[in-house]
């Protein structure tokens, strides 16, 4: 039975206090993980190395990114250019935030899905009709400048680290535009240009062990709104990708980042690579913490196919433009759904 409704608005200040989730957390019979019907192979995702990606090699990993791109829409990536110390400073100093005590945390919190740092839980309070096991602590990270102020004080080298870790993920991140945007046959700089003056943000996930992990998610279901997500977890399972009609487990290797496709992507490429659905699961022994890096075009950035991967007759347009922030204002209003944000930009031909 689901235990009664909590007054606690973070679900980490309640998870170690229930033996039963509360009742805004069970999801529905027909939409509950089957944890135990997950794929569990550790290969499914590709796996590459960026080493020689300015190398002499560089040919045979642009080969790589446009198999995962066009038959995964996920792919993970090792000697990706972001230092080990970064990464490990990143992780610490971001769960160190979730071990501090509620009323230095809630200093952050909001409902409001415009505010540019926040702390909230599940997706969206305010139109999550049923809730998601996660709380999160959400900011916007480029130009830093124009965000640092409003982060986090506490813990106190939270800035100082986060900073350093988002200016090397945008670095890397830069990189694989420019390497996606070649495998699509385009120039290296067409899908940087087309994000206007861009966009970086970062959440930081965290899951806590769930007493019934079967009945809820840490996030169900989702395509993600983005260009490109380079996704840093620590070394507890919980991502799930959507691959040949089932949900397959996707596990930590140390020192790598995930990288997958956003919806934004999909527009460009002319659906020649595809945002795929993914979902977080939680378990009842360990906490898990994940830290995606969000890419996103600026919210003054125009979306459209790009018009060398359209061909009148055999690869017409599948989108019309669009201004990136009419879609950003759906993404947010509908809440997370498996059907994409993007079927309400379809050209009209399609």
């Amino acid at each position: 039975m689901a235990a009664p409704l909590t007054s606690k608005p973070l679900v980490s200040d309640f998870s170690s206090s229930v033996s039963h989730i509360p009742s805004t957390y069970v999801r529905p019979i027909s939409d509950r993980p089957k944890l135990s019907q997950a794929e569990t192979s550790g290969d499914t995702i590709p796996l590459i190395d960026l080493r020689d990606l300015h190398g002499p090699n560089r040919a045979e990993i642009m080969r790589q990114i446009a198999h995962a791109c066009s038959t995964h829409g996920f792919f993970q990536i090792k000697n990706h250019g972001v230092p080990e110390t970064t990464v490990n400073k990143m992780l610490a100093v971001a769960r160190e935030f979730f071990h501090q005590p509620e009323s230095e945390r809630m200093k952050h919190y909001s409902a409001d899905s415009t505010k540019t740092t926040r702390v909230s839980t599940s997706f969206n309070v305010s139109t999550d009709k049923i809730l998601n096991w996660r709380d999160y602590l959400r900011l916007h990270c480029f130009p830093i400048q124009d965000f640092i102020n409003e982060w986090p004080e506490n813990p106190v080298s939270f800035k100082e680290i986060t900073a350093e870790y988002a200016t090397s993920v945008r670095a890397l991140v830069l990189r694989l535009l420019e390497a996606i945007s070649e495998s699509l046959g385009l120039e290296r700089d067409h899908i940087s240009n087309r994000l206007g003056t861009h966009a970086q943000h970062m959440a930081f996930n965290y899951y806590p062990p769930c007493p019934e992990p079967e009945l809820t998610y840490g996030l169900p279901g989702h395509k993600d709104p983005t260009a490109i997500t380079v996704l840093l977890q620590d070394q507890v399972s919980g991502l799930q990708v959507f691959k040949d009609d089932e949900w397959v487990a996707v596990y930590p290797i140390p020192n790598t980042f995930i990288v997958n496709i956003g919806d934004q992507m999909q527009v460009i490429s002319n659906e020649r690579y595809k945002s795929v659905l993914h979902r977080a699961v939680v378990n009842t022994e360990k906490e898990r913490l994940s830290i995606p890096t969000f890419y996103f075009p600026s919210t003054d950035a125009v979306i459209s196919p790009a018009q060398e991967l359209i061909d009148g007759q055999t690869s017409p347009a599948v989108y019309k433009s669009f201004p990136f922030v009419e879609y950003w204002d759906k993404f947010w209003d509908r809440s997370l759904a498996t059907a994409s944000c993007l079927d309400a930009f379809r050209a009209s031909t399609t």
